[in-house]
């Protein structure tokens, strides 16, 4: 069985840092993509790590990650994401 290849980004936060993530899931919401991203650790692990949400923009043949600035659409998009979870979890209930 092939292993699962892994998708990683390096992010840039507003002070320099770099940070790795994984590319946890992309979901599509009202004619936009975002990305959820796991910041990796120094030892690549992300168990503790919290979801940094972010929109996935396209221009041509690149694409790039940028912060979600207005409140509101943050908002929006971390309760789909949630209620995507919950109807995760309720199908594997049952």
């Amino acid at each position: 069985m092939a292993e699962e290849e892994q998708n990683y980004v390096e992010i840039l936060d507003e002070e320099g840092n770099v940070t790795k993530c994984e590319i946890y899931d992309v979901i599509d919401f009202e004619g936009k993509t975002y990305a959820m991203l796991l910041p990796m650790d120094e030892d690549e692990s992300n168990e503790d790590s919290e979801v940094i949400v972010m929109e996935y923009v396209e221009e041509g043949d690149d694409g790039y990650f940028q912060n979600i600035e207005d409140d509101n659409e943050f908002q929006k998009v971390c309760e789909y994401i949630q209620a995507l979870e919950d109807e995760e979890d309720e199908e594997i209930e049952e």
